[in-house]
């Protein structure tokens, strides 16, 4: 994503949505926010995308999340559309309605400032659809995570939720979640590398005659609160 890179405040960008007119950074609050972007309205794999990120709702605002949806297509466009998100998740639109809103970038706006097209993806006059993003944004309004899909492939919201939980724990602790880590299971003491070859240099002087950088996993600790504790 050209000029936004990991740490960087993410854009207080202002649109509209399905909900009316959405300032980000007052819209997130002092919540984390998740923006995900889809190609276009109405295509199949989108809807199920949108589906699945109604049905987990409840899981995200366990974790202080907030969610917001963007595609290129207008607001009316995106009206109709929820309804047949709902209709995928078996829900009546009259009695309901999408737990998040979906912002119109129907001039690609943000699309081209936060780096979300496809070049290879492309609408019927040409142009260029939004690829399949996704942005995680921090209390501090600072970029903690960043995903890129390509149009023909779907994301896995599991996952997303995952990554969630490791970033919370991880930014109020000095840990760090292995591979498939989920809540409950082993997390990993990190030490800087400037510490452990200090440690190393310290306790056998002569012996040490070069060394690797790398990261030292010092015993594992178990975390087992739910995400509701480590927000």
């Amino acid at each position: 994503m050209p000029g936004l890179l990991l740490g960087d405040v993410f854009p207080d960008f202002e649109a509209e949505a399905t909900t009316g007119k959405i300032k980000l950074h007052e819209f997130l609050g002092d919540s984390w926010g998740i923006l995900f972007s889809h190609p276009k309205d109405y295509t199949p794999v989108c809807t199920t995308e949108l589906g699945r990120a109604a049905r987990l709702c409840s899981e995200f605002t366990k974790r202080n999340v907030k969610m917001i949806a963007l595609s290129i297509d207008c607001l009316e466009d995106h009206h109709g559309w929820t309804k047949d998100i709902l209709a995928y998740n078996c829900e009546e639109s009259a009695c309901c309605s999408l737990p998040y809103p979906i912002i119109a970038d129907s001039k690609r706006e943000l699309a081209v400032a936060l780096g979300m097209l496809d070049p290879d993806e492309k609408d019927k006059d040409g142009l260029p659809l939004t690829a399949r993003c996704v942005f995680i944004i921090g209390p501090d309004k600072r970029l903690k995570l960043s995903l890129l899909y390509p149009a023909t492939t779907g994301r896995n919201f599991d996952e997303i939720l995952r990554v969630v939980d490791s970033l919370q724990i991880t930014a109020g602790k000095r840990v760090a979640t292995p591979a498939d880590w989920r809540v409950g299971q082993t997390l990993e003491s990190v030490l800087s590398c400037q510490q452990t070859f200090q440690q190393q240099t310290t306790e056998q002087p002569r012996r040490i005659t070069s060394f690797s950088l790398c990261i030292c996993l010092p015993p594992a600790w178990r975390l087992c609160d739910g995400p509701s504790q480590h927000v």
